[in-house]
């Protein structure tokens, strides 16, 4: 395991640091958007901004890298990203705020591009599963642990701010100190979702409704637990918990969903998460509620790698990468409209809406889903496709994923500024 770690083990160092930044901020603002008293609804604007702009910058962030090279991409995004974590201390406006958690965005996804794209080059052919395999385990344990930093701090101070902007710039030195050589980005994969919908509709609408429900949890569980009567460690504790779920349990899901028709494993998570849903929606802040939330976690981060492999099956080798990145698109345009549609629904119902939100959604895929077991067949493309946990980053790191096609040879160009 060293020998595969080791040679990217800078990069790893650096998406840790950037995601324990990210972690962290994510669920301060909103604590603190709490404290200055935002409404619910602006609160879901505001966390919808940073799902605009990334899903803005998975166009914009390839011209950017290509211009100016990886190392000043990351060097200038990731000083966007921190500047706009303090700005939202000093210019204490929601529409501000919005404003900021576009441009957050916009660079984060160009952070990710660029360590994606150097894993990418790194990662031998035969050893790409694995390192997709790691890669998302330090992505959904750095988010993990990022939400334990409240503990230092009240949301209401400078510190935990601090914290996050000196994070967020504590990942240049590992990228900006590498040795590697700039890749060449690969090109963007074509998107067709006609296509693909006469394909796999069922793919789509999983994934654009995941992303309404895991854009509704990311932007607003943690204004959820705060209402609930969760202090701010437990807040903490509540999102820690249902990461930990999402990390955990995709790995049995996923290797069961290998075994068997996909679509009827499907249809079984998604009917457990709202029913689970319903039950958190009755029960106070305490251990139950942390116990039915870490099992709803690790049903709900299972759905959207379950439509990828679904959409895997039934595409040929040379569409998948496309067929994926269209995938994406989808689960990024339902991340967007998630927390502003949660955020609005607290404003009339109260804490309680937030999992009633999550039923209504993923009742809506188990309902598609049993009409599609049903009256239809899929057709499955060569060998099944392989199911693989992940969370929803750059276009990039669909290269990794073990059932896409191996990248074509490309040459590396020398950077000016890495380290000799």
């Amino acid at each position: 395991m060293w020998s595969l770690i080791a040679p990217i083990s800078s990069l790893l160092s650096g998406v840790a640091l950037l995601l324990l930044g990210n972690g962290l901020l994510n669920t301060l603002l909103t604590l603190r958007g709490v404290a200055e008293g935002y409404s619910t609804t602006m609160l879901g604007l505001i966390m919808s901004g940073y799902f605009v702009g990334f899903l803005l910058g998975t166009w914009l962030a390839t011209p950017l890298v290509r211009r100016i090279g990886h190392i000043r991409a990351f060097a200038c995004c990731a000083a966007l990203a921190a500047i706009a974590a303090l700005l939202h201390l000093l210019l204490i406006d929601p529409w501000v705020w919005l404003c900021l958690r576009v441009l957050y965005g916009l660079g984060l996804v160009t952070l990710y591009m660029v360590i994606e794209s150097w894993l990418n080059a790194q990662a031998p052919n035969e050893k790409r599963g694995q390192v997709f395999a790691v890669y998302m385990a330090v992505n959904l344990g750095a988010l993990a642990l990022a939400q334990q930093l409240l503990h230092l701090a009240d949301p209401v101070q400078f510190t935990l701010f601090a914290i996050a902007a000196i994070l967020i710039s504590a990942a240049l030195m590992p990228i900006t100190l590498t040795r590697q050589a700039q890749p060449s980005l690969p090109e963007t994969p074509p998107t067709n979702l006609r296509q693909l919908w006469r394909i796999a509709p069922l793919a789509i609408i999983a994934a654009g409704l995941s992303g309404l429900a895991m854009g509704g949890f990311w932007g607003m569980a943690p204004v959820y637990a705060s209402l609930a009567g969760f202090d701010t460690p437990g807040v903490g504790l509540l999102m820690t918990a249902t990461i930990l779920g999402g990390a955990l349990l995709q790995w049995p899901i996923g290797i069961y969903s290998d075994r068997h028709d996909r679509r009827q494993v499907l249809l079984w998570v998604v009917i457990l998460a709202v029913a689970l849903a319903l039950i958190m929606s009755l029960l106070p802040a305490g251990p139950l509620l942390l116990g039915a939330i870490f099992i709803w976690g690790g049903l709900a981060f299972a759905i959207y790698p379950i439509a990828v492999a679904q959409l895997i099956d039934q595409l040929h080798a040379d569409e998948i990468l496309s067929g994926s990145a269209s995938l994406l698109m989808v689960n990024g345009i339902g991340s967007v409209c998630g927390p502003l549609l949660a955020g609005m629904l607290m404003e009339h119902l109260g804490a309680s809406a937030l999992p009633l939100y999550f039923a209504c959604t993923l009742g809506l895929l188990a309902a598609y889903t049993f009409y599609r077991l049903r009256h239809v067949s899929d057709l499955v493309s060569g060998d099944a496709a392989h199911f693989v946990p992940m969370l929803r980053t750059s276009p990039t790191v669909l290269e990794l994923m073990p059932d896409a096609p191996p990248p074509e040879p490309c040459d590396t160009e020398e950077s000016p500024t890495h380290a000799s």
